[in-house]
């Protein structure tokens, strides 16, 4: 067990993958994500959370809390493009969780792309890859069956900018706090809100909400 990851946020991790309903046994490489995060963000800055209690609440349960939004997906070795990942948030505790799950990590900062690839081997990570580019760069039109992001933008520059990357009835799975009503309303012509779920993450009191855009029935997207 990785000494720079203290008991308490252990128990608080094992605590909260029982009320997300997800295995025990995500417990070991989710830890062993952290504990690299950890060291590497003495040097790197990956994140402005450094407590490793906080990490596990707003970072590892945060991005855990939508697993139930890519679990379809998984279960058929579907593609999602995790869009400004940053230190690889929702993408690896999402690619941990649903190992069925295909993951590109799309970051064009070099350092944390750097971090990224090595978490991807550290971790044996073999459905996850790194993507080091600029959203709108990444030459794989129509590839993915999802795109999401954690803390990236507001709807429609997501769409602006990556868009592009999903499959005809690919959808947005866009994480949020409070219902974003003016982003809601202010989408692209050719996108729809398809659904808005209340998520719960465990220990933290914040209102956190999964919005998925689809594609509207003979929108132009383009």
């Amino acid at each position: 067990m990785d000494p720079t990851v203290p008991e308490g946020a252990r128990a608080e991790l094992a605590a909260g993958l029982d009320a997300l309903g997800l295995d025990a046994a995500l417990a070991a490489p989710l830890l062993a994500y952290l504990a690299l995060l950890l060291r590497w963000n003495r040097t790197y800055n990956l994140t402005a959370i450094r407590d490793p209690g906080d990490m596990v609440r707003k970072l590892l349960l945060d991005s855990l809390a939508m697993h139930d939004g890519v679990a379809a997906i998984a279960a058929r070795g579907g593609l999602l493009a995790d869009l400004g990942t940053g230190a690889g948030l929702p993408g690896i505790p999402l690619a941990i969780a649903r190992p069925g799950l295909r993951v590109a990590l799309v970051e064009s900062n070099g350092k944390k792309a750097r971090f990224l690839r090595e978490a991807v081997r550290t971790l044996g990570l073999r459905n996850v890859r790194v993507v080091e580019s600029r959203i709108e760069a990444v030459a794989e039109a129509g590839a993915f069956d999802a795109i999401t992001a954690r803390a990236l933008a507001t709807l429609p520059l997501i769409l602006e900018l990556g868009g592009h990357l999903l499959a005809s009835d690919g959808v947005l799975l866009a994480m949020k706090g409070a219902v974003p009503e003016e982003e809601m309303a202010a989408l692209p012509p050719g996108w729809r809100v398809e659904d808005v779920r209340p998520l719960t993450v465990p220990g933290v009191d914040a209102a956190r909400h999964l919005v998925v855009v689809a594609r509207a029935a003979g929108g132009d997207t383009a």
